[in-house]
């Protein structure tokens, strides 16, 4: 067993090696405070035959048991993993996975294990460093460290690896993931902040990055263990010469600005190709090199038009679809597209098309979060889905994956900064992204989507928010960022980097890349064109609709806020729930109350809205000695009577106190189910309330004999 120890950021970190785990390739618990995190690295023994990729698995697991609690599934056990679990992973994936080798088959998975939390240190941070650290140590051939660390600023001062607090309170939220001379992801939501503070920010996580990556270059050097030499798959030489023949052919079907007339065109081109592999002698220079595989062949044509789209832009300065390096597509906006909906935007820029729905709902439709973190619910949710028909293909619909959660959670956070507040707008939103074309970042139209929809639903965002999608090409030392990419770019180049923002600066970064790692250069100058870009089209947007509607929906709810004393919270509710469930099936009226005394009141018809207000400020309010109440006689005993005059509330109306005279029996005055009006004339130190009906006949006769 061995132990190491860093301070960063003014917190340690320990890791422990070779005492957990250890039929894994490479095990570490990584510690901070008191947060752990168990990382596994494990390899399979042999390549996985007839695959064209690399089978990385990246699962992060939160436990429960880490905080203390029993989970509040229906099975009482961990379920499918959770929307920070399955982001946390993504995070973990898209920083290690360019740093394989080419042609690396083997399965690999990288597992981690909240053990241990203490909702202060994130551990998703020490996740990310022990995936470094396993994988580094460990025989599989891993070209890291690659290490990750958190980014916030509170009060203007930079923080690395802030507490779950800390995030939530400062204007940064920003991940970097990088190796000793590169940047390999980036991730993060900002409360508007302008694009020379992002680098900043940027620049700090870096820096604290290379200090992991030399500590774990320093621990590989004592307890690292020799790197397997796996079998690479590569391509006979023979068969990428031949294949490079069909260059023209290839290249003249690729430069198409319409995806589908260029999906058919080299469709076309691929399939007189395989023809002709087919057709050749089995004992051919070309097919006998590739053992006869056709995978093989697909394997080549894939790089030889990897190979045009490249050149054309490092050469020529030109797309397949015509445009120059900084071009967007055209952009269209409209919104008020669903009749009956709370809010709706299509947004569409050219070949990908995003259908946007807003929906208001009551405080109570807030999402509870059965995770590890100190946030229990949220009441924006974004949830975007993608169906086989918006690239033309058969898919079934089997839920949202790690890649819909993913985008819509980008989206979602793109949003957040721009949110009014519960005080302004008491409602649970939900917005769906229903994407009905893609050909390229179908994220970043969801955001743009996803402010209309919210403008034309009357939600007061402080500022509309668009997106842009940016790519890379690079070779050595030339490079080129490519402004709105589209699919095949995004499949064939280096990057992919999202960025949201407003007018004033950015609220949502997302980059990965395929190579291993880019500069703060590239990065700045991505950033640069993103935002000429955003202008552009949030000036699209505003023509569409310029701010948010004055009005509600009339099809969606309309809220009511109260506010009552915390200590009467138990008499709204009413003895297993009696009292609030009494009030909403008398009026229709849903009702939902917090912790601090806020009450809302949701429905869409105005008179049942009031009464419901009377009855909650009834139950609220107390009884004040020398006041007239009236009320109904509840209950009736031998000494008096009782009456409820508030919600909930009885006084005793004593028999000496029913009448001026003498009264022999109760019911001879006042029956159960009687109305009467009553005064107030003591609380005794118990609580309990004394009325009298006598009182009341007395001012009465007073008044009518003047």
């Amino acid at each position: 067993m061995k132990t190491f120890t860093y301070a960063l950021g003014g917190r340690e970190i320990k890791m422990t090696f070779g005492k957990y785990a250890k039929q894994a390739n490479a095990a570490v618990l990584v510690e901070s405070g008191d947060t752990a995190v168990l990382v596994t690295a494990t390899m399979s023994k042999s390549p996985r035959e007839g695959i064209d990729f690399f089978p990385l698995l990246v699962d992060y697991e939160e436990k429960h048991y880490s905080v203390g609690r029993i989970p509040g599934s229906f099975h009482r056990r961990e379920g499918r993993a959770g929307e920070h679990a399955i982001l946390s992973g993504r995070l973990i994936d898209r920083s290690i996975r360019p740093l394989f080798p080419d042609g690396f088959r083997n399965d690999v998975q990288v597992v981690a294990y909240t053990l241990s939390c203490d909702q202060q240190v994130e551990p998703d941070m020490l996740a990310m460093v022990g995936a470094s650290a396993a994988l580094t140590v460990s025989d599989i051939p891993f070209q890291g460290p690659c290490c990750g660390v958190r980014v916030g600023r509170v009060n203007g001062q930079w923080l690395v690896n802030p507490t779950f607090q800390e995030s939530e309170e400062g204007d940064f939220d920003l991940v970097v993931a990088g190796t000793a001379d590169a940047i390999m992801m980036v991730e993060a939501g900002i409360k508007i902040v302008p694009e020379d503070q992002v680098l900043d920010a940027i620049d700090v996580g870096f820096q604290a990055v290379q200090e992991l990556v030399t500590w774990q270059q320093e621990i590989a050097r004592m307890i690292g263990k020799t790197k397997l030499q796996p079998n690479l798959v590569a391509l006979p030489e023979a068969l990428v010469t031949w294949a490079a023949s069909f260059n023209g052919q290839l290249s003249a079907a690729i430069q198409n600005p319409d995806k589908k007339a260029r999906d058919v065109a080299t469709d076309a081109v691929m399939a007189d190709v395989k023809a002709q592999f087919a057709a050749m002698a089995e004992d051919h220079p070309v097919k006998a090199s590739t053992g006869g595989r056709a995978k093989a062949l697909g394997e080549a044509l894939y790089e030889l038009e990897a190979g045009i789209v490249r050149s054309l832009v490092l050469d020529k300065g030109l797309r397949i679809d015509g445009r120059r390096t900084t071009e967007i597509r055209k952009v269209t906006s409209e919104v008020s597209v669903l009749p009956r909906t709370h809010g709706t935007g299509l947004f569409t820029r050219g070949q990908t098309q995003v259908l946007n729905i807003c929906t208001l709902g009551s405080m109570g439709d807030a999402q509870k979060i059965d995770g590890l973190d100190p946030v229990t619910s949220k009441r924006y949710l974004h949830h975007y889905n993608f169906p086989g028909f918006s690239v033309g293909e058969v898919k079934p619909s089997r839920g949202a994956g790690r890649r819909e959660i993913g985008h819509g959670a980008l989206a979602e956070r793109a949003l957040v900064p721009v949110l009014p507040g519960v005080d302004e707008f008491p409602y649970a939103i939900r917005l769906v992204s229903e994407v009905l074309e893609s050909n390229g970042s179908t994220s970043m139209a969801s955001t743009c989507g996803s402010t209309l929809s919210l403008m034309d639903a009357g939600v007061p965002i402080k500022a509309p928010v668009a997106g842009i999608a940016m790519g890379l090409i690079k070779e050595d030392e030339r490079f080129a960022v490519l402004t709105d990419i589209q699919g095949i770019e995004d499949h064939l180049g280096d990057m992919d980097f999202k960025v949201t923002g407003t007018r004033e600066g950015v609220t949502a970064l997302q980059m990965d890349i395929k190579i291993a790692g880019i500069s703060l250069e590239i990065m700045q100058q991505a950033l640069e064109q993103a935002r000429v870009a955003r202008l552009s089209i949030l000036d699209i947007m505003e023509g569409a609709i310029a701010k948010p509607r004055t009005e509600l929906s009339p099809y969606a709810p309309r809220i009511i806020t109260l506010k009552i004393n915390p200590e009467k919270i138990g008499a709204l509710i009413g003895p297993g729930g009696k009292m609030i469930k009494r009030i909403t099936e008398e009026t229709g009226v849903k009702i939902d109350v917090e912790d601090d005394g806020t009450v809302y009141l949701t429905t869409s018809d105005a008179q049942a809205a009031d009464a419901a207000m009377r009855w909650v400020q009834g139950i609220a309010a107390e009884a004040e000695v020398g006041r007239l109440y009236t009320g109904k006689v509840t209950r009736i005993l031998n000494f008096g009577a009782f009456v409820e005059i508030l919600p909930g509330k009885e006084g005793l109306v004593h028999i000496s106190q029913l009448a001026p005279e003498r009264v022999a029996k109760v019911e001879d005055v006042v029956n159960i189910g009687d109305i009467i009006s009553v005064k107030c004339t003591e609380i005794d130190s118990q609580g309990r309330i004394n009325l009298s009906r006598k009182a009341v006949l007395a001012e009465e006769l007073a008044v009518s004999g003047k």
